[in-house]
């Protein structure tokens, strides 16, 4: 009789320490199917000093950004059509105008065109014609505290108002 007792208990052990190897490794295999990295382009991008950059407009292809400079005061503006995407071309305006963007004065240099389907910009981005359902988009800038460089971030929007003075 001690011995069917015995036996009873190794079958019991042995069988929940499998349902618990069979658990664990089914808990391992739902949790592989989770990536533990994020493959996002980052949203903070340092652009560089701000000495690099001249007076006027200067295009950053690899973050589709215009950057804007009027002596200290910088902006950012998308360089992606608000259409379906494509990349929008600065095209000189033969006179520069200013106008009264949020309250203060702006100098446009430019004026912005999508080469894939027709729309237009104002060089502060407003969309005049075309399929474009709105605007181009304007990015906060920062100077990073550490090395001070002009940093982007391309995930907060801003109004058409903002600048950057340095």
């Amino acid at each position: 009789m001690g011995g069917t007792d015995r036996r009873d208990f190794l079958i019991k052990l042995g069988t929940g320490a499998g349902a618990c190897a069979l658990g664990a490794q089914g808990v391992a295999s739902l949790r592989s199917l989770a990536p533990n990295v994020s493959y996002d382009a980052p949203t903070t991008v340092k652009l560089g000093p701000p000495a690099e950059f001249s007076d006027g407009l200067k295009f950053l292809a690899d973050e589709r950004l215009f950057i804007f400079r009027n002596g200290n005061t910088f902006h950012a503006v998308s360089a992606v059509c608000t259409h379906l995407g494509c990349t929008v071309r600065a095209e000189a305006l033969p006179k520069p105008e200013t106008v009264d963007v949020g309250g203060s004065p702006l100098q446009l240099t430019h004026q912005f065109s999508c080469p894939c389907h027709g729309s237009h910009y104002t060089g502060d981005g407003v969309n005049t014609s075309g399929p474009a359902p709105k605007p181009l988009s304007w990015y906060r800038l920062s100077v990073a505290a550490d090395d001070g460089q002009l940093v982007v971030d391309l995930a907060e929007e801003v109004g058409r108002d903002f600048r950057l003075t340095v």
